[in-house]
């Protein structure tokens, strides 16, 4: 198997993309820890399934924004599982409305889960990753990131500050054997996606060259392609499973 004997953790990883991956990871052989904020009842499922596979599990309740609080949940995965070899810093929100219509605490909130909480997640997790000179980060970026969308500025600018955080950790690690690459989703069918109208789902729908939205399992196989063994060329690089929205 492609993750044989490796730790991963997994942030928003009760379900959408984030449950896809650690299930995939699980699959190939990887032990899991993965947080989500206040989702005991799919976590459970999740960690059920994980077993399922043969593999190790432990999840928590962790607002990643709260950097103590992230550090104490990474510590306790490498005291409980070992040496956290992939992250996979996925945790993610938004708030759909107009641009004039953003709240200060709004635009703070969704700063402080996407890159904030990223940045110091892959923070409390380096530093062991260097020690053994080895390991795996992949940030969950999104296509909106690349090309920005109606009502979702501050996510937009989010999404693409966690590119331009890959490619200087990028920088700095991957002469210390840590590897470090995003993934830009396009639309997915995840609890994100779920609250667009009707007609919002059905336009974006219909702008998609696949005609489709995709499957979590679709971002999650990009994601073993970047934690495995053939993934060890892609370094700070953006990969972006969208299904032709966005092509460059």
């Amino acid at each position: 198997m492609k993750l044989a004997g490796k730790i991963a953790l997994v942030t928003g990883g009760s379900r959408g993309i984030g449950r896809a991956t650690a299930l995939a990871f699980a699959a190939e052989g990887a032990d899991i820890a993965f947080c989500h904020l206040n989702d005991d009842a799919k976590a459970d499922e999740t960690a059920g399934e994980i077993r399922a596979l043969g593999r190790r599990t432990l999840h928590r309740s962790v607002d990643v924004a709260d950097i103590a609080a992230g550090r104490g949940f990474a510590e306790q995965a490498a005291r409980e599982l070992g040496p956290i070899d992939i992250l996979f810093n996925n945790a993610g929100i938004n708030i759909r409305k107009p641009f004039e219509g953003y709240t200060e605490e709004e635009f703070d909130r969704i700063f402080a889960v996407h890159v904030k909480g990223m940045f110091f997640m892959a923070q409390a997790i380096y530093p062991a990753m260097v020690a053994r000179g080895q390991g795996c980060i992949i940030n969950v970026a999104s296509q909106r990131g690349l090309k920005g969308a109606v009502n979702s500025a501050p996510y937009s600018s989010a999404k693409a500050a966690i590119m331009g955080f890959t490619r200087a950790l990028a920088w700095e690690a991957t002469p210390k054997g840590v590897r470090v690459n995003a993934i830009a989703p396009g639309p997915v069918v995840t609890d994100l996606t779920a609250t667009m109208t009707p007609a919002d789902r059905q336009a974006f729908i219909d702008a998609l060259p696949v005609g489709r939205f995709g499957r979590p399992e679709e971002i999650a196989a990009t994601a073993l392609l970047l934690a495995g063994p053939d993934g060890g060329f892609y370094v700070g690089a953006t990969l972006s499973p969208n299904g032709g929205d966005v092509m460059y």
